[in-house]
């Protein structure tokens, strides 16, 4: 018999359906990770794979629905993927298309842990790699076997900037190895700079906790193809090593969105304005910013870009010591020091380039990173300027 004052059953199987016809600016989001099915035969016949229907939150939910709609639309492509960070995309590609006995390349400059995936568990697998000079287009041809199958590029180069002639290297690729997939790092580009697709890539990956973000404080990649059998195949092993997102950080990403072109413009005004300001120092041997003329690639970059993110990079002149560049990087206080980028805070990060490169590095000295971020120019300006009177003491 049944208790009419046992509240437990309805609080779960209560009969009340919010009316539908809700809008706002605001996408909704859905959490679940248990999907409902009206009957068996919706959970037999049901796939996740063209957004159609839902199965298990870990495929998808309407709010990761949308952003991945949203983003494949931000990168020219049909179809993305979310998965936890940038460095999630990039071994998620890797995992869907190498095999034992295959081949990787990637270029001096590449993202670092992209390097230290590469050489520790692709290697673990029986993954061969070679690395290639991305603005000698010869050295990757040299580089390029019957076993690769596929090629990442970067563009501009991680720390240093340099932007290579990325319709050179892609048809390279395309005469050399055509067996193999071609894949960008997207993350500078952030979808705005130029388009990845136009170029002729296949994939692109993103970091969203950068740029899409805008708030340094949410962790996400995506994966962007525009080839519907390149999508499965990316797709399906998402879903075997079970890479997944949060909602709330995913409904983030959505609410930051809208304000991501306006954003990018002003990191980029700051960036360019720093790095004029930077060519003015006698501190500084070299200015990398694909924007300014004279830094590596930025012939290419005047030709494949329409903007440019709000990154510089500079190379102490040699009469200074590491030691002195770490302390003129302490003595910054609206640069923070912190990893990542394009957030409204401003960072900054010293390198040792001989430790980030497998070649001869051309640069001489210690080289420190800014990101600029939402701050006035002139302020960040007049801190940089204060940080260096210390290295004339």
């Amino acid at each position: 018999m049944t208790d009419d004052h046992d509240k437990r059953t309805p609080l779960i199987h209560h009969p009340y359906r919010a009316p539908e016809g809700f809008e706002s600016p605001a996408v909704p989001v859905v959490k679940g990770s248990t999907v409902f099915f009206p009957n068996v035969a919706a959970l037999r016949s049901r796939t996740w794979l063209d957004r159609s229907a839902y199965t298990y939150g870990l495929h998808g939910t309407p709010t990761t629905f949308t952003l991945e709609e949203r983003l494949a639309t931000l990168e020219g492509g049909t179809h993305a993927m979310l998965v936890p960070s940038g460095l999630a995309a990039i071994s998620l590609v890797d995992m869907a298309l190498l095999a034992i006995g295959d081949q990787v390349l990637l270029p001096d400059n590449v993202y670092g842990p992209n390097k230290a995936f590469t050489r520790h568990e692709l290697a673990a697998w029986g993954i061969g790699h070679a690395v290639y000079d991305p603005l000698q287009p010869d050295t990757l041809a040299a580089a390029l076997t019957p076993a690769t199958k596929l090629v990442w590029l970067e563009a501009p180069g991680s720390v240093t900037l340099e932007f290579p002639d990325l319709r050179t290297l892609v048809a390279t690729v395309r005469e050399h190895a055509p067996q193999a997939a071609i894949a960008l790092d997207n993350t500078w580009g952030a979808g705005l700079a130029f388009d990845a697709f136009e170029l002729g890539i296949d994939i692109t990956v993103h970091a969203l906790t950068k740029y899409p973000s805008g708030g340094g404080d949410v962790l996400m990649g995506s994966v962007v193809c525009r080839d519907d059998a390149l999508y499965r195949r990316l797709a399906l092993c998402r879903s075997r090593i079970g890479h997944g997102v949060g909602v709330d950080d995913a409904a983030a990403i959505l609410r930051a969105l809208p304000s991501l072109p306006l954003r990018y413009a002003a990191q980029d005004a700051a960036g360019r304005a720093f790095a004029a300001w930077c060519t003015t120092r006698p501190e500084f041997a070299q200015v990398l910013h694909p924007a300014l003329p004279g830094s590596p690639g930025h012939v290419h970059w005047r030709s494949h870009c329409r903007a440019a993110a709000g990154l510089v990079s500079v190379v102490f002149d040699r009469r200074f010591s590491a030691q002195q560049v770490d302390a003129f990087v302490d003595a910054l206080r609206l640069f923070r020091i912190g990893w990542s980028w394009g957030g409204p805070v401003s960072l900054a990060v010293p390198y040792d380039t001989k430790a980030i490169r497998d070649g001869r590095t051309p640069y001489e000295g210690t080289l420190v990173r800014f990101c600029l971020g939402l701050e006035s120019v002139d302020d960040l300006v007049a801190d940089a300027t204060q940080a260096l009177g210390l290295l004339a003491g």
